[in-house]
Parts: C-alpha cells; sequence; structure tokens
C-alpha cells in the first residue's frame, strides 16, 4: 500500500502547475483515502486483462467512473482507448497524464488471489493474457488521481487531460494501435496534428 501511495503522490507532482495554490495537505489525505479504491481496481484490472486493441471491458470499466465524477469522457479514441477532460475553475495550462490499458500475451504462473487464467487468440494462436509489464497498475493509479483532482475541480487553473491509451505493447498483426493511432487522431479523433496531441484540446476550449 505505501508503494501504491507513493507512485500515485509523484502522478500529483506532475500537475502541480494547474493547482491555484498549495495542496498538498488536502491531496495527500484525499489520496490515502482513495488508495483502498486504486488496490482493489488493480487487482480487478489484473485478473481481467485484455490484449492490445481488445480493452473492451477495461475501456468501459474506465469511461463509466469517469463519468460518475462528471469529467467529459471520450470513447473509441483508437479503436478502444478513452480520454478524460477535466477542466478547472480557472483558466491556465493543460496537462496531459496518460496510462496504458493492455496485457500482454503471457501465461501468469504466480498463485496470487487476483491470478489471471484469462485465454485469448492472438495472432492466430490461444495464449493466455497477463498485466506482465504493469499496465493494471497505471490505469488504476490514474484513475485515482482521476478521482482526486475531480473532487478539487474549483481549485484547478487549467485542464487535466487523462489518457488511457490501448495497444501500447503493440497492436495484433494488421491491425493499427497505440501511441501511433492516438496522434495520428490528436487523441480527440479530429485533429490531425501529429506533433503534440495537447494542442487539439487548446483548440478545443
Amino acid at each position: 500500500m505505501k508503494r501504491m501511495f507513493a507512485a500515485t503522490l509523484v502522478l500529483f507532482s506532475l500537475i502541480a502547475p494547474v493547482l491555484a495554490v498549495d495542496m498538498s495537505a488536502e491531496i495527500n489525505a484525499a489520496t490515502a483515502k482513495a488508495i483502498p479504491q486504486v488496490i482493489e481496481w488493480r487487482r480487478h484490472f489484473h485478473q481481467n486483462p485484455e490484449l492490445g486493441n481488445r480493452e473492451f471491458n477495461t475501456s468501459k470499466m474506465i469511461a463509466e467512473h469517469l463519468r460518475k465524477l462528471g469529467i467529459e469522457t471520450r470513447t473509441g479514441v483508437a479503436k478502444t482507448g478513452v480520454v478524460g477532460i477535466l477542466k478547472g475553475a480557472q483558466p491556465g495550462p493543460v496537462i496531459g497524464l496518460r496510462a496504458d490499458m493492455d496485457g500482454l500475451p503471457v501465461t501468469e504462473r504466480v498463485d496470487v488471489p487476483f491470478k489471471s487464467t484469462v485465454k485469448s487468440e492472438y495472432n492466430g494462436q490461444t495464449v493466455g493474457v497477463m498485466h506482465a509489464c504493469g499496465h493494471d497498475t497505471h490505469v488504476a493509479m490514474l484513475l485515482g488521481t482521476a478521482t482526486v483532482l475531480a473532487g478539487m475541480k474549483d481549485k484547478i487553473k487549467g485542464t487535466v487531460v487523462f489518457i488511457f491509451q490501448p495497444a501500447e505493447e503493440g497492436a495484433p498483426a494488421g491491425e493499427e494501435g497505440g501511441a501511433r493511432t492516438d496522434g495520428k487522431r490528436g487523441c480527440d479523433g479530429q485533429s490531425k496534428d501529429r506533433r503534440d496531441i495537447w494542442h487539439s484540446y487548446k483548440r478545443s476550449d
């Protein structure tokens, strides 16, 4: 739990420019409150991994939670990606935070209560699927960050964009996916400017 708490706080250090005042104490308290839910999410995603461009249930769960928080949510980005846009009460910079969602075609051999037993098809073969690269943790931490920041929206000066990227490990043969597709669409399915995906949000304000 301590490691999860510390890692989540690192995310908050990245969004310091959009906070109107020093909110360290408030953020620490809200993060501590959110950590049990973050751990629960992480174990759920670990037990239910999905391969690149197949993150249907993962993206559905992410989008549902973001909408409950009142965060503007876009789905179907780069096939199965999700983007949440939290606009603060005051004008300011746009900051993006990203988490990758896909698992790997790997059979889990560690015996834990939330062990993955998922099987799927990958490039014509039946394979085990596992979050062997930490993406379950990345998604859970970013959802926790969104939860905390949504609760202090009135103190944010600027916009925080939460990007849940599919197929970071690479799409199946014959498919595009991941950051390559995100960039082509500017993460909003409209922009063709691949130089800076954040520009699309600045233009849309």
